[in-house]
């Protein structure tokens, strides 16, 4: 029998990967594939498969990162979702083991919405629930205006139509920078100097685990973040007019939550109650002590999300 792209894709993620790679993933109960974009490059997932015995038709949860951020941020949701659920979380282009773009230019909310149209398309995923950290929920918002149809649920973490311009500054002052620690140690004390406002009640083990989920081990051996320096480019070029407000409109008629850090400098209070009050039917919760963006592994969190699934179930 003929394999599909999508089952090649798995396969060479099984078999290519490192020995290491191998162990983790029968031990996380995972497997890992990559799908091809329309300009050719090769973009990584990981794919939990869910309950054999789960019910037919029932949609699995698709997962994309923030900015900086790769599959490992979907960890705790996996560890708490993925007996019930299937789960594929997503490398954008440019992050973790996806290919880098050619062009720079192609790190753009645009480019992301057809990667992911891809990948539905490879895998033969009629339907999703699509949940999304900062940028990842941007494109979902997007993915809503451009095919509707294959949204059976979002989840909108930290992120809405408008980002206050505070957050924005402090983003563009880190990304692109491309700094690498001798040790992990490090490189979460450098993560805790950078973003501790977000997670004041975090340990310096915290720190580690969130170094180990944003970077990886580069050239020479220094830790190194897990991303092309060069999606700070698009920072620079000229926005394309969006509606943002309609985009997010165009999830009506399904469950959405939208999630916010208490100290989110992203979200604000006032946005999130607008998007309440602009789409029916949403739903919200704010992570206590959190800014940006919950870790999807906070109880409030995670309770707000099986809430969302049973509304999907």
């Amino acid at each position: 029998m003929v394999e599909t792209a999508f089952e090649q894709g798995i396969t060479r993620g099984i078999m290519g990967g490192a020995a290491q790679g191998f162990a983790q993933e029968f031990a996380h109960d995972f497997v890992q594939g990559e799908w091809t974009s329309a300009d050719g490059l090769a973009l990584h997932y990981r794919d939990y498969p869910g309950p054999q015995d789960a019910p037919a038709g029932r949609p699995p949860l698709l997962c994309i990162p923030g900015l900086t951020r790769n599959i490992r941020d979907f960890e705790p949701l996996a560890a708490r979702f993925a007996a019930e659920w299937r789960i594929i979380a997503v490398d954008l282009r440019g992050r973790g083991q996806s290919d880098y773009a050619r062009d720079p230019a192609s790190y753009s909310p645009a480019q992301y919405v057809q990667d992911i149209l891809a990948l539905l398309d490879s895998a033969g995923l009629e339907r999703v629930v699509a949940v999304g950290t900062s940028l990842g929920g941007i494109i979902i918002m997007r993915l809503a205006l451009a095919a509707p149809e294959r949204l059976a649920g979002a989840v909108l973490n930290d992120i809405g139509p408008d980002v206050e311009p505070a957050g924005l500054a402090r983003i563009r002052d880190y990304v692109g920078q491309g700094r690498t620690f001798p040790t992990w140690m490090h490189a979460a004390r450098a993560l805790k100097e950078q973003v501790g406002e977000a997670h004041p009640a975090y340990a310096i083990s915290d720190w580690l685990t969130v170094a180990k989920r944003l970077m990886c081990v580069g050239a020479g051996g220094r830790i190194a973040f897990d991303y092309d320096m060069r999606i700070a480019e698009p920072f620079d070029l000229p926005g394309e007019p969006f509606d943002m407000w309609q985009a997010l409109r165009a999830l009506s008629g399904r469950p959405v939550l939208a999630l916010r850090g208490e100290l989110s400098d992203i979200l604000s209070p006032a946005t999130l109650a607008r998007m309440a009050a602009e789409l029916p039917g949403l739903t919200t919760a704010t992570i206590p002590r959190t800014g940006h963006a919950p870790t999807l592994e906070e109880p409030e969190a995670q309770e707000a999300i099986a809430r969302l699934l049973e509304r999907v179930r």
